[in-house]
C-alpha cells in the first residue's frame, strides 16, 4: 500500500487547503487533483509559477530534476511543487491570494500590429487581439507566444496592462539563432495570426498600494516593471514612492528611456535611476541595476520590492535588499532566461 504525506497549502490572504499526496507523487499534481487554485505553468522546473515555501515537514526534488531555483533559494526553504515530492507532512507558504489561481489560462488569437527595433538587441511587438478573442492578466504575469509553423513557445510578460486591451505589447529580446527572434527579424509581417495562452506566473503587482515600491529591472525584464507602474498610476487614490533602478549591459543596449521619462511625467512619486555595465560619460550610472541601490532606499518597514531580469541580479538584489531590512516574504521576483 502506497504511503500518503498529507501536505497543506497556506495562501497569502490567510486561507489553507490540504491535499493528500502519494509516494512518488508531486505536491502539484496532487493539488491540480484535488481542485487547489495552485499556480503553475510548464510543470517541468522550467519556470517558478508553483513556487512555495517549505515552512514545516522535510520535502525535496525529485530525483534527476532540474530547475530554475538557486541554490541559496532552495537552503532558504524554496521549492518548485512540481518537481516536490515530501518526505513527511508538510506545510507550504504561498505568496500569493487563493483567488489569483482560481482564474485559468486560456488560449487566444492576436495579430501582429507592429514590430519596432528599440536598441541593438530588443524589438517592440505589438499585438491585437483578434475578434471575438479576450484573455486577461495582472500586471507582472506573462503569456505564452507560438512561433507561427512550428511547436516552439516562448514566454513574455506585457509591457502593457489589462486595460490597454485589446493592445498589448511586448519587449523581445533578440538572441543570436534563436527561433522566435529568427521569425522576427525575417519574416514576421503586419497582420501576421500568433496563437497565445495566459496568464501564467505568480509576479504580479500586490494591492498594497500605500507603501514604497523599489522595483529592479534588468534587460527586457523592463517589461513588467512598466506594465505595474501604469497599473499603479492608473489607480485612483493616493500614489506610492515608486523606485525604479533600470539597467543594461552597454548605452547600445539600453531601451524604454522615453517611456520611463514619460512615466515620470504622469507619476512625480516615481524615481528612475539607469545603469550600465559598460560605457562612457556622465550620462548613466556605471554599475548594474544593485549597484544603484542605496542604504536610505528601505527606510519603511512594509516596504515592498518587485526584480526581474537576469538569475544572478535577481539573487544579488534579493541579497542587498534583504540586507538593507527589506522583509523577504515582501520581495517578489521573476527570473528572465534565455530560451535554447
Amino acid at each position: 500500500m502506497s504511503s500518503i504525506n498529507h501536505v497543506t497549502l497556506k495562501f497569502r490572504d490567510g486561507k489553507e487547503t490540504s491535499v493528500a499526496v502519494q509516494q512518488g507523487e508531486s505536491v502539484l499534481d496532487a493539488a491540480l487533483a484535488a481542485g487547489a487554485p495552485v499556480l503553475h505553468q510548464c510543470r517541468s522546473g522550467s519556470c517558478s509559477s508553483c513556487t512555495g515555501h517549505l515552512l514545516e515537514g522535510r520535502a525535496g526534488m525529485r530525483a534527476g530534476a532540474s530547475s530554475t531555483l538557486l541554490k541559496s533559494e532552495f537552503d532558504a526553504g524554496e521549492r518548485l511543487l512540481c518537481l516536490t515530492e515530501p518526505q513527511t507532512d508538510c506545510t507550504f507558504s504561498l505568496n500569493y491570494e487563493s483567488d489569483v489561481g482560481a482564474t485559468g489560462a486560456v488560449k487566444a488569437h492576436a495579430f501582429v500590429d507592429s514590430i519596432e527595433k528599440i536598441a541593438t538587441n530588443v524589438v517592440r511587438v505589438t499585438l491585437e487581439l483578434a475578434e471575438g478573442a479576450w484573455l486577461d492578466f495582472r500586471p507582472g504575469q506573462f503569456i505564452q507566444v507560438r512561433v507561427p509553423g512550428t511547436d516552439v513557445t516562448r514566454s513574455y510578460s506585457p509591457s502593457s496592462t489589462s486595460a490597454d486591451m485589446p493592445k498589448i505589447e511586448l519587449m523581445v529580446r533578440l538572441l543570436e539563432d534563436g527561433v522566435m527572434s529568427s521569425w522576427l527579424e525575417n519574416e514576421a509581417q503586419p497582420n501576421d495570426l500568433l496563437e497565445i495562452e495566459g496568464p501564467f506566473g505568480n509576479f504580479y503587482l500586490r494591492e498594497k498600494v500605500p507603501v514604497p515600491h523599489i522595483m529592479v529591472a534588468g534587460g527586457t525584464g523592463l517589461a513588467p516593471i512598466l506594465s505595474m507602474i501604469d497599473t499603479i498610476r492608473r489607480k485612483p487614490g493616493r500614489k506610492p514612492p515608486v523606485l525604479l533602478s533600470f539597467g543594461c549591459a552597454t548605452p547600445d543596449q539600453l531601451f524604454g528611456i522615453d517611456d520611463i521619462e514619460l512615466r515620470k511625467h504622469w507619476l512625480p512619486q516615481l524615481d528612475a535611476r539607469i545603469s550600465v555595465d559598460r560605457g562612457d560619460g556622465d550620462e548613466y550610472l556605471i554599475g548594474n541595476p544593485v549597484d544603484a541601490l542605496r542604504v536610505d532606499d528601505v527606510l519603511h518597514a512594509d516596504a515592498v520590492a518587485y526584480l526581474c531580469g537576469p538569475p544572478r541580479m535577481i539573487e544579488a538584489a534579493t541579497h542587498r535588499l534583504t540586507e538593507l531590512g527589506l522583509r523577504p516574504e515582501n520581495i517578489y521576483a521573476e527570473q528572465f532566461s534565455p530560451s535554447n
